[in-house]
């Protein structure tokens, strides 16, 4: 069932105030949001790309590396059905599968303003030098500003059943009657959890995951 988030203003007197969930002019304020502060997200992520060109002709929303130099797709619902966002998260991740960790860099230092601002970027994030070897792997996540039982039911399937490692991540915005704004976090399956699951598939199954072309047929 989709997340349903609400909050309380405990008042001076003891009592609760709901605040009421305002209309969030949907994920393009997420994305602004995001973009400044990668960090709503997960301390985690060191935002390499935005609105980064495919082969393809389409834009994928927003490329990151973790620690570890592996790669992070982050695409926005929008207005997409959840099978359309499912499908083109999918298609991004086996575009980047195939980036080299050259690819990665050029993409990141284009995005970043300069050569070698990923070097310098990531030894400021983690405190360590980039891998030599990055994008060994990667996982994808989808924002939106709520998740319909279709989008997931498709990801806790892909997740559970297939190790895919994909998530999703809803924010909900708030503001209360003195004009104070709230943005709340909710991921769809835990983080640990997701990777628990995904590791949890590896090991029992003969088959690791399916081709990129066999999960988007999945989705």
């Amino acid at each position: 069932m989709p997340i349903d988030v609400k909050m309380w203003r405990v008042a001076g007197d003891g009592s609760l105030r709901e605040v009421k969930k305002a209309e969030l002019n949907a994920e393009e304020r997420i994305q602004k949001w995001v973009e400044v502060n990668i960090s709503v997200i997960s301390e985690d992520y060191l935002l390499i790309g935005g609105k980064v060109a495919t082969d393809s002709g389409k834009e994928l929303d927003l490329l990151c590396l973790d620690k570890n130099g592996d790669t992070i797709i982050i695409e926005l619902k929008k207005h997409k059905t959840p099978r359309e966002v499912t499908s083109q998260t999918l298609e991004y991740a086996s575009w980047v599968k195939k980036l080299s960790p050259g690819r990665i860099v050029e993409i990141a230092d284009k995005s970043l303003g300069e050569k070698g601002a990923l070097e310098k970027k990531f030894k400021e994030k983690f405190h360590c030098e980039l891998p030599e070897s990055i994008n060994r792997t990667h996982k994808m996540l989808i924002i939106a500003s709520e998740i319909d039982d279709s989008t997931e039911n498709i990801i806790k399937y892909l997740n559970e059943t297939w190790a895919v490692p994909i998530n999703a991540v809803t924010f909900n915005y708030t503001k209360d009657d003195k004009g104070n704004e709230f943005l709340v976090r909710a991921f769809l399956i835990e983080p640990h959890e997701a990777e628990q699951s995904t590791q949890s598939v590896h090991h029992t199954t003969t088959r690791q995951t399916l081709t990129p072309e066999e999960v988007k047929e999945e989705a």
